[in-house]
């Protein structure tokens, strides 16, 4: 609505309808809702333009990678490249509009595609904060090519960022003598006892394999909590809200229901796996020893 033309005397009265018709277009959408979050059915680009500007604290995205993938009949996969990244850019032009000024971005993808959404956010204004390498081999080597062990999640901000948690990691250890890998040039008894500084190479991120961590109704990849609960912890903090618009096996809304952040999820297909991981809470999460400062 242009309100340009609008008195002041009126302009309160269609603000509040504007808002109105808005919640009765996402009262369509809904199909699951918690004292935290609310999951909306539907592709989210009809879904996106209803919510409100600068309403969430972080944004977390892991859309189709465009690799022929099987995610359901509503779902394509297999889009020519260059219509895949202007499908990226629609949804995060919506994403740049809903977070708030100094709240989080991230966007999980092949770095092939990150590159390219990377650029796209820095010349939108956004700020770069860290192109975090997630160091998971779940695939063959190529032949004439390195082998791909690492998923691409970029990490910008609206401005400089109003909420960030630094995260330390236990010293790593041999997994069969038990003793530490790395001598840390001599200085390891001035180590902060509570670990390491999180670096921009996660090496420790779990494949979601075991099926007491996944779904079984959905066959495709699955994030790990662990993943997750680093993102949220250190962008956000209680009682912030979060918004995930490829709601997949549900992680990013477990993880929140865990540590009492709001959220709003965004599914296409498989909501009803989601509702029943809510609801049943019968996934385990991965473990982690993460700890979080502040």
């Amino acid at each position: 609505m242009n309100y340009s033309d609008i008195g002041n005397k009126n302009l309160s009265t269609c603000i509040k309808a504007e808002l109105k018709i808005e919640k009765t277009v996402l009262k369509r959408f809904e199909v699951f809702r918690t004292k935290l979050g609310v999951l909306y059915q539907g592709n989210c680009l009809e879904v996106l333009p209803h919510l409100k500007d600068n309403s969430v604290d972080t944004v977390f995205t892991d859309p189709p990678f465009n690799l022929s993938k099987n995610y359901g009949a509503n779902v394509c996969d297999n889009m020519p490249d260059h219509e895949y990244v202007i499908w990226c850019k629609r949804w995060l032009d919506h994403c740049i509009r809903l977070v708030r000024q100094g709240g989080a971005l991230f966007v999980y993808n092949l770095p092939k595609w990150n590159i390219i959404l990377g650029a796209y956010l820095m010349d939108k204004g956004l700020l770069f904060r860290h192109a975090i390498a997630v160091n998971i081999k779940s695939g063959l080597p190529i032949p004439g090519r390195l082998y791909p062990s690492h998923y691409s999640l970029l990490y910008f901000t609206k401005g400089k960022p109003k909420t960030f948690h630094k995260i330390r990691t236990p010293i790593e250890r041999c997994r069969h003598c038990g003793g530490e890998i790395k001598d840390y040039g001599g200085h390891r008894g001035a180590m902060n006892p509570n670990g390491v500084n999180l670096t921009d190479v996660w090496s420790d991120i779990p494949p979601v394999r075991h099926w007491k961590f996944k779904s079984k109704k959905r066959a495709t990849n699955q994030l790990s909590t662990k993943l997750l609960e680093r993102i949220v912890l250190m962008s956000t903090d209680a009682c912030d809200t979060v918004l995930d618009p490829f709601g997949g096996s549900g992680t990013t809304y477990d993880v929140c229901e865990r540590f009492q952040r709001h959220w709003i999820g965004i599914e296409l297909e498989s909501y009803d796996v989601i509702i029943e991981r809510l609801e049943n809470a019968d996934l385990s999460p991965h473990k982690s020893d993460d700890y979080v400062e502040g």
